[in-house]
């Protein structure tokens, strides 16, 4: 699954640098010969019967499914969360121990609830039937429907994969029935939502309870006792967030007209539910990007100096006015934070300083070093938002042997005036330097630029896409590859075959063609601040791609 707008390279670089262990790329495919003369026959009749049986059996918890025994599964199990993968998929091989740990601990609470995996390239009949088109996918069948499984929506990991399942389990919200046990309940934990509802098999209160399935970090109630409508001060429905920071009540009214929408509060809650200034850390950082907020406004500074600590004071003081829009976040350069600090081109030194950056598109923006009042701050981002600031774009220094390589090495400097040079044909690969699918077809590039090297309206390029930014240009997978043919029109096409270096050269001696795949074309405006939108031919996500 391609990554949406929000899911971006500041998330996907993030993730790979201190979301715990990293979900990289996926490992190719590598090939067996077998040895069909030892290869007893017992084994293959073993290996049948094991296919065809409808028995479930288990790995470390976790059912092994296939199209056999699928349906009894479905049929003996109230809740049965599927993970399909692929054997070599990286992510996969990366999420199996905290799938099979998420495995045996709901098996411990409850046997109505299990954990499954499908085998999707072996199981081609269930992949199609539900389909996976990358991996891994995790989907939930209730109560034996098999035609409307529920998308996974949590964390992937294994307390993550347990919260939601429990939230689905059981209740998802407590009832709360006289002022005494309301209170208990608000106190006896920093954050909770609380429905007050007339009527709680009403529409709203659906909602509510299907936000309360998608928010597990935090724990609902739900009344419709008259009396605690009064203690709060509510006359109509209401979803009421309590919490021990900052203005410590939020109050969402239900709309009369347009009632209550369940994704819409999900959102409102999880951003309500962050601090007004975030601080960025293991701990913090699947909040930060959960709550999906499209611009996010931080502060390098370095924890350990008085004077730096000082000014969160009025980066604060500016975070009221931008609430959902903008999220602050405090980087500390000199312990968490340290290790993004290269995707932002900084060095601890450079604290402190301010960085804007718009999650749809990965652009960052700099303020004035010597400005960080509330105010300054404050009309900055309003400045960005209105579209005001230039983005501040990342570049390398170009190599001195840069055009002398078979294949040129581009920077953000030089790409310019290399990819829309009218007298060449130039095929440029977006790589990213830990991206295994990138490393993978390292030696193929390379020859294609060995094979064109003499080729005087031919140009064979790369960049790194993580340390150089292009202000027209998007990079949201890697690796991905585009044709800048020559003459007028700054045309780019996207590459989307087979990386191979046949498939690259009659690419490009067909012209930028190819007979089973007809390219896609997009124009890149001269002088825009805007980004175009490209579909990336291998993502760095946290799943492939069939």
């Amino acid at each position: 699954m391609r990554g949406s707008g929000a899911r971006l390279l500041w998330l996907l670089v993030l993730s790979l640098a201190w979301l715990g262990p990293a979900w990289g790329d996926s490992e190719g495919l590598e090939g067996k010969e077998e040895d069909g003369e030892v290869v007893a026959e017992e084994e293959e009749e073993d290996e049948e019967d094991d296919v065809v049986s409808d028995e479930l059996k288990e790995e470390d918890s976790v059912l092994v499914l296939h199209e056999h025994n699928f349906a009894r599964a479905l049929s003996e199990f109230r809740l049965l969360l599927v993970e399909f993968y692929a054997p070599w998929c990286g992510h996969c091989q990366r999420l199996a121990p905290e799938f099979a740990q998420a495995a045996a601990t709901l098996r411990n609470g409850s046997e109505a609830v299990r954990l499954g995996k499908v085998d999707a390239t072996a199981q081609v009949g269930l992949s199609t039937e539900f389909g996976i088109n990358a991996y891994p996918t995790l989907k939930l069948f209730r109560d034996g429907n098999r035609t409307h499984p529920l998308a996974y929506t949590g964390r992937m990991d294994a307390n993550g994969i347990v919260r939601w399942m429990q939230r689905r389990a059981g209740p998802s919200a407590t009832l709360l029935q006289d002022t005494d046990t309301a209170a208990a309940f608000i106190s006896a934990q920093d954050m909770v939502v609380v429905g007050f509802f007339k009527d709680l098999k009403g529409e709203a209160a659906q909602a509510f309870y299907e936000a309360a399935g998608e928010v597990v970090d935090v724990a609902f109630g739900v009344t419709e006792a008259d009396e605690l409508f009064e203690a709060y001060g509510l006359s109509v429905d209401t979803v009421c967030l309590f919490k021990k920071f900052d203005e410590g009540r939020t109050d969402f009214p239900v709309d009369p007209a347009r009632g209550l929408d369940a994704a819409e509060l999900t959102r409102l809650l999880r951003v309500h539910s962050l601090e007004l200034v975030m601080e960025f850390s293991n701990e913090t950082s699947s909040r930060i990007f959960g709550a999906k907020i499209p611009h996010h406004m931080l502060l390098f500074l370095n924890k350990s100096v008085e004077e730096q600590l000082a000014l969160r004071d009025d980066f604060r003081k500016a975070a009221s006015n931008f609430r959902g829009e903008v999220l602050f976040v405090v980087v500390d350069v000199d312990g968490y934070g340290a290790t993004v600090l290269p995707f932002f081109g900084l060095t601890p030194a450079d604290a402190p300083t301010l960085r804007f950056i718009k999650m749809e598109n990965n652009r960052k923006y700099q303020m004035d070093e010597e400005a960080f009042s509330a105010t300054a701050v404050r009309d900055f981002v309003q400045a960005v938002l209105d579209g005001k600031v230039k983005p501040h774009l990342l570049s390398e220094e170009p190599p001195e042997d840069w055009d002398t390589r078979p294949v040129k090495v581009l920077v953000g400097k030089t790409f310019e005036q290399v990819a829309f040079d009218e007298t060449k044909n130039v095929f440029v690969k977006f790589y990213a330097p830990w991206c295994a699918h990138c490393k993978e077809m390292a030696a193929a590039w390379e020859e294609l630029g060995e094979r064109y090297k003499d080729h005087e309206d031919i140009v064979i390029a790369e960049i790194d896409a993580t340390a150089n930014e292009l202000e027209n240009i998007t990079i949201s997978g890697y690796p991905t590859l585009h044709y800048f043919p020559a003459g007028p029109g700054r045309k780019m096409i996207e590459y989307r075959s087979t990386r191979d270096v046949e498939t690259f050269s009659k690419f490009l001696e067909n012209g930028g063609t190819l007979p089973e795949e007809p390219p896609v074309v997009t124009k890149t405006p001269e002088n825009s601040t805007g980004t175009e939108e490209l579909s990336p031919s291998g993502t760095a996500e946290a799943r492939d791609e069939l």
